[in-house]
């Protein structure tokens, strides 16, 4: 815990803690999700839109695959 505390202190995040965010972006909001993975926009993030705008539960199946480096 006082890892933690002195991390966050020092501006340092985790790869853990961007994970287990990006997770929960990728529920919420899929294509931010994936755009903030990628770091760019690219084919998944129009994937991402496109599946999250027609059906929202494969948009998030896509984007959580995308997070965890699976696709």
């Amino acid at each position: 815990m006082k890892e933690y505390r002195a991390d966050k202190r020092a501006g340092k995040s985790t790869d853990e803690t961007n994970q287990v965010l990006l997770a929960i972006l990728a529920i919420l909001l899929p294509p931010l999700a994936v755009y903030l993975k990628e770091g760019q926009i690219n084919g998944k993030f129009w994937l991402s839109l496109v599946l999250t705008l027609l059906f929202w539960i494969p948009g998030v199946v896509y984007a959580l695959l995308v997070v965890f480096d699976a696709i």
